[in-house]
């Protein structure tokens, strides 16, 4: 398991984002060398764990639990067949390319180590947007991607440290409760009485998920 790329994206106008500004990083490009990963802050305040990367929607992007976006090179390449068009590393607005890793099957908790330092563990997936959408240029974009549930990971930092294209990524813990990124994605979409089953991950859930569901459990006793 290792990484294929790590990309990082500049500012850009575009006409497809519902920022004031008009700016967006999605279009991440893989950097020509070392990346410094750290923890960027809460959300709303810090923006990427990446040096150099541009998170223009603090609103719903950044911040600790959402510091890294990683995607499996074997996920775009079904989006490929299924597109019809080439896609590269980092067009799905990840930091992290992989080859190897199911990372949409990830274990929210799920620890890895990239490189000889950065540690980083799994919060959630992917929630797809309309600036997704427009950057992906294909119709219906947000309901095909929420269909498929391939959402990849976020992941929070938590040993600090410089990654590269190349690192090579290791499991190096794996919780036993069954929660994946898929499965969180799905119970905060399309499935919301999944819910419930997501506590059993605890605070390493991403903490909006984790208030939403506590929300609907107490709900359900009430």
């Amino acid at each position: 398991m290792k990484l294929l790329s790590v990309n990082v994206g500049r500012p850009r106008p575009v006409p497809y984002t519902s920022q004031p500004d008009g700016l967006t990083g999605i279009d991440k490009q893989p950097a020509g060398g070392p990346v410094r990963v750290t923890a960027p802050g809460p959300k709303g305040v810090g923006a990427s764990g990446l040096a150099g990367d541009a998170v223009c929607d603090t609103r719903h992007h950044g911040g600790d639990d959402q510091a890294v976006y990683a995607y499996a090179r074997e996920d775009l390449d079904a989006w490929e067949r299924e597109l019809g068009r080439p896609l590269a590393n980092g067009c799905f607005g990840e930091n992290l390319t992989t080859d190897g890793l199911d990372v949409s099957g990830a274990l929210v908790g799920e620890r890895w180590r990239i490189g000889p330092r950065v540690v980083l563990e799994v919060t959630a997936g992917r929630i797809p947007c309309a600036t997704f959408q427009g950057h992906m240029g294909e119709r219906g974009w947000v309901k095909r991607f929420t269909r498929k549930a391939a959402t990849g990971a976020y992941l929070r930092v938590i040993e600090p440290g410089e990654i590269r294209s190349g690192d090579p990524v290791e499991i190096v813990y794996r919780p036993d409760h069954g929660v994946t990124a898929a499965m969180q994605f799905r119970a905060v979409t399309t499935e919301r009485e999944l819910l419930p089953r997501l506590l059993a991950a605890g605070e390493a859930l991403h903490s909006e998920t984790l208030a939403q569901a506590r929300k609907f459990v107490a709900q359900r006793q009430d």
